[in-house]
């Protein structure tokens, strides 16, 4: 394509006005996406194609307002497009987010750095169980009529935006304007559903909260949270001889030996919610290690559900990284690492 078309198309990106175009510069010299702003077409990630990240960091330079609609928003992901969200949002541009707590997937300081950014409002939906927000958007308004969207399965990952195998196709206003008044009709309506709150300072320790019960959550197990967990007879004997030997003989370590399948996990677990609750002022920390992730995984569940606390308990192991190691849950290789 000839540099005289590269900048008729620019400038139909750009007001004449666009301070984008002045301090000596051209249409000419400013950075375009490679896909068409007027056809639609759809990516897939193949290897003659543009990546999804360096298009998405052109649409920005060129945009005068900006939506975003993802379920999730890794650090990883954010930080390709970070220095252009950071000079779009400097010089103006209006920068909307809607993105929630699912799976645990989001990274705080993603959303820190986000709304740290001038002209940033993001909003975050915390009830996943209701609202189970799937859907990928990332729109970019122009005031020269030429508005276009990428819409598909790529959340906010470096992954995902990068190397991953995902399709997003790019609907453009000038082909298929009823298609994007669709796209953002449905955008302001969940911008201005109850679900989704603003997300402010105050709002951090929230999120973590939130992001920490997501990502353990088994949502098949859920109705656990609220019911009792009793022991059978032999498990409460057992519990019963740890009591005698903690009250009456002073011993503080003690060993249970028991088959696979008699519910070792829930005995603990029983054991652990009886001492926490005889030592009301104290820390009442816990050190649970096994060999592979799928036992620490299904022992925090166990944990969580003797407690009724969805919030008990991190993990590591693998891709699990703890942020506090108050109540761990941790692999015999991490263990000795």
């Amino acid at each position: 394509m000839g540099v005289d078309r590269r900048a008729g198309q620019l400038l139909a990106l750009l007001r004449e006005a666009d301070p984008r175009l002045v301090v000596g510069k051209t249409a000419a010299d400013l950075s375009r996406p490679e896909s068409s702003i007027a056809q639609s077409s759809l990516f897939t990630g193949a290897t003659h194609e543009p990546q999804l990240y360096s298009e998405l960091k052109k649409e920005i330079a060129s945009a005068d307002r900006i939506d975003m609609l993802v379920s999730f928003i890794k650090w990883s992901g954010l930080r390709l497009l970070m220095d252009e969200l950071r000079e779009f949002t400097e010089n103006g541009g209006e920068l909307r987010i809607i993105t929630t707590s699912y799976m645990g997937a989001t990274d705080v300081k993603a959303i820190e750095e986000l709304w740290k950014l001038p002209n940033a409002k993001i909003k975050v939906s915390y009830n996943t169980k209701m609202t189970r927000l799937h859907a990928k958007a990332y729109i970019f308004y122009r005031n020269t009529g030429f508005t276009t969207t990428y819409v598909g399965s790529s959340n906010l990952s470096n992954v995902a935006l990068t190397s991953g195998l995902e399709w997003n196709t790019k609907v453009t206003r000038r082909d298929l304007p009823e298609t994007i008044d669709k796209i953002t009709a449905t955008f302001e309506y969940y911008w201005n559903d109850r679900e989704f709150e603003y997300y402010d300072a105050g709002q951090k320790e929230r999120l973590a909260c939130a992001l920490k019960a997501e990502k353990y959550f088994d949502a098949n197990n859920a109705e656990v949270y609220t019911m009792d967990i009793m022991p059978y007879a032999y498990q409460q004997e057992i519990l019963d001889r740890l009591e005698a030997e903690r009250t009456i003989r002073g011993y503080t370590r003690n060993l249970v030996v028991a088959a696979t399948g008699t519910g070792k996990t829930v005995i603990s677990a029983l054991d652990y919610k009886r001492f926490r609750r005889h030592n009301p002022d104290k820390p009442c920390r816990l050190l649970f290690v096994a060999q592979r992730e799928e036992i620490l995984k299904q022992s925090l569940y166990t944990f969580r559900a003797v407690l009724k606390d969805a919030n008990f308990g991190e993990m590591f192991v693998g891709s699990y990284k703890p942020e506090s190691i108050n109540n761990l849950f941790i692999s015999i290789q991490a263990f000795n690492s």
